[in-house]
């Protein structure tokens, strides 16, 4: 199945799961509970609207934190109403998060059921916490095991959607195709890396993009370093083309320019970038090998 159907189907759950908050808010017996279902709805339903934008980058921790702690207010606030929500940590423990993450959430899921304790028999009181206990332990090794194909996961796909930029992994797997094409075709092919600032890096990747050929894949190394392969016809016409691209695109700090065939590694490309001395304008700072 394609991406873009999981998510279309992802995004359809988030948005019936809002129903249920927005549906419950007006019922609610206080201000302070019904601010807390509508804002938990508001935040389903705006995870559903941005949820191709998450494969942009990982989400960020203040997301993450926000249904912790709208689950804990619900339950501290209104415990009555809500008993059956405390189940809804084991889910909450298995998402994607870093460790401290993971801590906080178990700390959280704790005092909510400590607070729900006071209101249930000694027994009713025990048994629940040994199965919250039980359910928090299965979704933390949920979490551990699904975390190595999450990671092959993000190496294999697009860092944007419908934007042709790979990772930095996907750059050293196609060197050697890209090396058998110039070879095979008779064409002069040449690796272009280009760094430049944090605060322009997502604009300049975009227009480097749409300045190169569909068959000429981009890839991001760092969080300001851009890298394409460039194929022209003879090492004249690639120069030319170069400025051209270089004009369009915009000021760059630093630039390096290797023709495929003296290409070794990406990892050797990369620190002979790093070690040329840095500049604001695209034409100068270049450095051909």
């Amino acid at each position: 199945m394609q991406s873009k159907y999981k998510v279309g189907l992802l995004r359809l759950n988030l948005l019936l799961a809002s129903l249920l908050p927005a549906l419950m808010a007006p019922t609610s017996t206080n201000l302070a509970e019904a601010l807390l279902l509508w804002t938990a709805a508001g935040w389903l339903a705006l995870s559903a609207a941005l949820m191709e934008f998450s494969h942009r980058r990982p989400a960020l921790v203040p997301w993450q934190l926000l249904p912790s702690l709208l689950l804990t207010a619900l339950l501290l606030t209104a415990p009555e109403r809500f008993p059956l929500w405390l189940w809804a940590w084991a889910a909450l423990v298995m998402l994607p998060q870093p460790g401290w993450m993971s801590g906080l959430n178990l700390l959280l899921a704790a005092l909510s059921w400590g607070w729900l304790a006071r209101i249930m028999p000694p027994e009713q009181a025990a048994f629940s916490g040994a199965l919250l206990a039980a359910l928090l332990l299965l979704g933390l090794s949920r979490s551990r095991d699904l975390a190595p194909l999450r990671g092959v996961a993000r190496r294999r796909a697009y860092l944007v959607p419908g934007l042709r930029l790979w990772p930095r992994a996907q750059l050293g797997r196609d060197l050697p195709r890209e090396r058998a094409r110039i070879h095979r075709d008779g064409v002069h092919g040449e690796l272009l890396l280009l760094r430049t600032r944090r605060k322009r890096f997502w604009h300049q990747a975009q227009r480097l993009c749409a300045l190169t050929r569909s068959f000429e894949h981009c890839y991001r190394l760092d969080g300001r370093t851009l890298a394409t392969v460039l194929l022209s016809p003879d090492a004249e016409q690639a120069e030319h083309r170069r400025a051209d691209l270089l004009a369009q695109l915009g000021p760059v700090r630093q630039l390096r320019v290797t023709p495929l065939a003296q290409v070794n590694s990406v990892a050797e490309e990369y620190r002979a970038l790093e070690r040329q001395p840095g500049t604001t304008s695209a034409p100068h700072g270049v450095e051909h090998v």
